[in-house]
């Protein structure tokens, strides 16, 4: 290739890479849907987007680091100490039933549908039986099923993609030892020195890490530079001793490096998480454009067999052992059967031990590649298209109704979890001091654990069921800092209560967040009317509204809060509830504890 193709065809692939994930995201769909058709389309079509001419023989090898960086990023996503109670029991379920039977069920298959020989079926099974919240993620926000539903689901996805990447090396090991290829046997000496260099280089990994992040205290941009060169340092490294034990040594860091108490990894790394995002994108173009239509094509029928097997038997079977005895519901029991789409460590893996395979001639290792992308593209495209309507079938999609988390513990923020809660919603409040904390209980509040506001730090960690979230308390400068740490752990928008007019701030609190209520009732002015007698009153839309009072809220007739802010002001429908602030109403009216009021039917 002439230097200006070289330089279109890194252009085009980034700009592709790029490109079709902001699309994915409008869309509101898996990036897959868009990166791997665009990726494919742009190797068939074009001359430029072709990593082998791009790079050359080398290709596999950066895959491999690729696969490394992001496998280590998917370990740190990992705090077991969040995997608790029935969700463990049937997560561990899922992962080792669901291993065991889709592995031996395409080992079964592979032969006969693909005339593939059994080191080849087994390394197809293997790469199989990963999933990945990339993919899973993005259905699930858009299908919004049961917490229990979606909890089950990401831990799967996020536990089985280093799992499936340390089974795959091993068995990619396997068979470049002639164990399965030979017929000797399985070569177990071979296996533990794999094992071995892969575990010495996750170890060596999370000293480094431990030196640079807990010692050193590099801040943000050099510690994300520290985690990068460790990964890649290490995961070369182990290479170089043994081919593709990197990968086993990226995962053992990852999981070593966010379970190791005492170091405590930065709750957000914006740089890191891009430059994830990034590599996800750039090898999934490269990836499918080196998938041929004349690859594609005698692999295709059998290929579509194999993902009804695996959608219709397979994976109903697996959630169906995984899942008995259990409280979930019998619809939460069905979509958890399916939900199995395949991802970007089963295209990654099949990308870089299928070429290795090949140079080694192994007969039928390049159907690997093809075999996956199809599976790939299949599994996605179905769940994608079938999920919503399925979870609506099986009743196991979340309500409309909104369960808003009040985070405060002031005498009025309380009185406010109190209207909200007689209007109908499932209220969940927090607070830092005990004493506060004592009060939501005697109010008869759920009161949320201790640590929930440290969990929604985290950008990949979710507040199960909480749909809105309100920042009430006394700090400015608390409310809009959260207001913007929460924002990709809820599932709906975050509000803040206006600061003082004449307030600065250290980290300016007119940043982030919409604001409350407008500008006349801002924090103070609610806590000083509030403690001269003012309380809130919740009454029908159809009444007419008292005198002196500010509409605060609108409870609509399906359970959906909408708060009056700055930004906007709401109107009221016919079944609508309204949360008022104003002087104690005159007239026939139930007060609740502590002097809030709902009017009288």
């Amino acid at each position: 290739m002439t230097e200006d193709e070289i330089l279109l065809g890194i252009g085009l692939t980034v700009a592709l890479a790029v490109g079709s994930q902001i699309l994915a995201s409008r869309l509101r769909v898996p990036a897959l849907i868009v990166l791997l058709p665009v990726g494919f389309a742009a190797g068939a079509l074009t001359d430029v987007v072709q990593p082998d001419r791009l790079v050359g023989p080398d290709f596999s090898s950066l895959v491999s680091l690729s696969v490394a960086v992001i496998l280590y990023d998917a370990g740190l996503g990992l705090e077991l100490r969040h995997l608790t109670g029935e969700t463990r029991r049937v997560v561990a379920r899922l992962i080792v039933l669901g291993v065991l039977i889709t592995w031996g069920a395409t080992v079964a298959m592979a032969p006969a549908l693909f005339d593939v020989p059994l080191a080849v079926a087994v390394m197809t099974g293997v790469i199989l039986v990963v999933s990945g919240p990339t993919v899973v993620g993005p259905l699930l926000d858009h299908v919004r099923p049961t917490d229990k539903a979606r909890r089950i689901l990401i831990w799967e996805g996020s536990l089985i993609d280093p799992v499936g990447g340390i089974l795959g090396a091993l068995v990619f090991h396997a068979i470049l030892a002639g164990g399965l290829s030979s017929g000797r046997g399985f070569p177990i000496t071979e296996f533990l020195v794999s094992l071995a260099v892969g575990l010495i280089g996750g170890a060596v990994g999370a000293a480094l890490l431990w030196l640079t992040l807990r010692t050193l205290r590099l801040g943000e941009t050099l510690g994300t530079l520290a985690q990068l060169a460790t990964v890649i340092a290490v995961s070369a490294g182990c290479d170089m001793v043994r081919d593709d034990t990197g990968l086993i040594a990226a995962i053992i860091a990852g999981l070593t490096v966010a379970n190791l108490p005492g170091l405590d990894m930065p709750a957000r790394r914006p740089f890191f998480e891009t430059l994830v995002q990034l590599i996800i994108g750039l090898l999934f173009i490269s990836i499918s454009a080196t998938v041929t239509p004349a690859s594609v094509v005698p692999v295709l029928l059998p290929s579509l067999a194999l993902v009804a097997a695996l959608v219709l038997v397979v994976r109903p079977l697996v959630a169906f052992l995984s899942t008995a005895r259990t409280d979930l519901s019998s619809g939460e029991r069905a979509f958890i059967g399916w939900m199995a789409p395949r991802g970007i460590v089963a295209a990654s893996t099949a990308s870089a031990f299928s070429a290795t395979l090949v140079d080694e001639g192994l007969n039928g290792a390049s159907k690997i590649l093809p075999i996956t992308f199809l599976v790939i593209v299949g599994t996605v495209l179905l769940y994608a298209l079938t999920a919503a309507p399925v979870a609506a079938r099986l009743g196991v999609i979340r309500s409309a109704r909104t369960r808003p988390l009040l985070v405060g513990g002031d005498p009025w923020v309380i009185g406010l979890g109190r209207s909200l809660r007689s209007a109908g919603l499932d209220v969940l409040m927090w607070a830092g001091l005990e004493a506060q904390r004592e009060q939501i209980r005697e109010a008869g509040i759920e009161l949320a654990s201790g640590e929930l506001l440290a969990t929604a730090a985290d950008p990949k960690a979710r507040l199960e069921g909480v749909t809105a979230v309100f920042l009430l308390t006394d700090d400015d400068d608390f409310n809009a800092l959260a207001s913007v740490m929460v924002q990709d752990s809820v599932e709906g928008p975050v509000y803040r209560v206006g600061p003082p007019h004449d307030s600065h701030g250290v980290i300016a609190p007119y940043t982030g967040g919409d604001i409350l209520f407008g500008r006349s009732l801002v924090r103070h002015t609610l806590a000083a009317r509030y403690e001269q007698g003012v309380r809130f009153l919740v009454q029908p839309a159809s009444e007419p509204l008292p005198p002196e009072h500010d509409t605060l809220f609108v409870v609509r007739a399906n359970g959906r809060l909408d708060p009056v802010t700055e930004a906007q002001t709401v109107t009221l429908q016919q079944g609508d509830t309204v949360v008022l602030l104003g002087p104690f109403p005159p007239g026939p009216a139930t007060s609740a504890p502590g002097g809030d009021v709902r009017a009288g039917h």
